[in-house]
């Protein structure tokens, strides 16, 4: 994933220290069942589609822009799967980043699957049945997109705020 422009900006001032961001995920079914999903550039692995949220922009519309970017693939989102604050990271340059995650099931409804843009080595659609490696992350949101279970997210623990 190549670092947007205004996070760049922030870093010139921010340094390394850490910065929660808002992220998407998309989970994208074609009329068949199967799943989108892209061979990152950065690691070499399968994965499913995602991006961070630009200002001003609405996080359904990033995962209908991150899909067309990445694959070509015109796409609806149809619900939200899953809202979830993931474990703080440090990338290779020392920036520290923390992503509130969420996860749209979305519905292919145009476009040809193809490497869009240079953060993809390959863009195809795979039976769920037949996917290839994939990290915990995406068979997981993959599973909860394709299940009919309401959104998911985790408990906020009790907290009492006369104490607080």
């Amino acid at each position: 994933m190549s670092t947007p422009e205004f996070i760049r900006r922030i870093r010139a001032h921010a340094g390394h220290q850490l910065l929660l961001l808002p992220g998407v995920t998309a989970i994208v079914l074609d009329d068949l069942g199967r799943v989108l999903l892209g061979r990152r550039a950065d690691t070499g692995n399968w994965s499913v589609i995602g991006g961070i949220c630009e200002p001003g922009e609405q996080p359904a519309e990033t995962a209908v822009r991150e899909v067309y970017e990445e694959t070509a693939v015109r796409c609806v989102p149809e619900r939200v799967v899953l809202v979830q604050q993931l474990s703080p990271m440090v990338y290779p340059n020392g920036d520290e980043c923390q992503f509130t995650d969420i996860t749209f099931r979305c519905r292919a409804t145009g476009g040809e699957a193809r490497v869009n843009d240079a953060e993809s080595l390959e863009v195809a659609w795979f039976a769920v049945d037949a996917l290839p490696p994939l990290e915990p992350f995406a068979v997981d949101r993959i599973h909860r997109a394709l299940s009919d279970e309401p959104t998911a997210w985790f408990a906020v623990p009790e907290v009492d705020f006369e104490d607080a």
